[in-house]
């Protein structure tokens, strides 16, 4: 089984997304920003969400995708391309490496520029919290397995259905700082989801 086969047969995940084309350079920067934020990631154009190869005129979307790094980005987003023939058609393989430059974000219209982490196979919008950890922390964030402090945010769970960061805090006896440093990797490690749309943040397990 060849690369390509193997990345289309795993699908979509926190390290892999299908585009059949790219349309829009404003969506696709959300995917690049995603990817950067967090541990890199490649993006298969030319292949639909099912898996089915489709092909493409690859420097017509190299068009779209540069466009996207470069002025749908901030700080631009570097890319790496690599064209894969297979039965006839071309599938542009866009690698996008996790960046030292952390935290990116993507142009959603006019002064509107946001932050993505990867989580699973989605790029999920970042808080204000999200992304001061992200600048603060640039390094890659810490293997598993889970601490104690990480594991009582998901006990804590099992038996509540949210979590606030002033929350945690009390529960584990810990800084603001090193409590929001946690809760970040678990949900850049796609064991929490943040919903900040309400007046105060708060966690649930995905």
């Amino acid at each position: 089984m060849d690369e390509l086969q193997r990345l289309i047969w795993e699908g979509e995940n926190d390290k892999v997304d299908f585009k059949q084309r790219v349309t829009k350079p404003e969506k696709i920067a959300r995917t690049m920003v995603s990817f950067a934020n967090t541990h890199g990631g490649v993006i298969l154009v030319g292949v639909k969400d099912n898996g089915y190869v489709t092909g493409v005129d690859p420097e017509e979307e190299k068009h779209t995708l540069q466009l996207a790094a470069d002025f749908y980005c901030d700080p631009p987003v570097q890319l790496q391309y690599e064209e894969i023939e297979q039965d006839n058609r071309t599938v542009l393989m866009v690698i996008v490496p996790e960046s030292k430059q952390k935290p990116h974000f993507a142009k959603l219209g006019n002064d509107d520029w946001r932050g993505y982490v990867r989580v699973k196979d989605t790029s999920v919008q970042t808080s204000k919290m999200v992304n001061k950890v992200l600048e603060q922390e640039p390094e890659q964030f810490e293997q598993l397995p889970l601490n104690r402090h990480e594991n009582a945010v998901l006990d804590y769970l099992q038996l509540h259905p949210r979590i606030t960061l002033r929350q945690f805090m009390k529960i584990a006896n810990l800084s603001e700082r090193r409590a929001y440093r946690i809760l970040v990797k678990l949900v850049i490690h796609g064991y929490l989801l943040l919903h900040d749309k309400e007046k105060e943040d708060f966690y649930t397990l995905v």
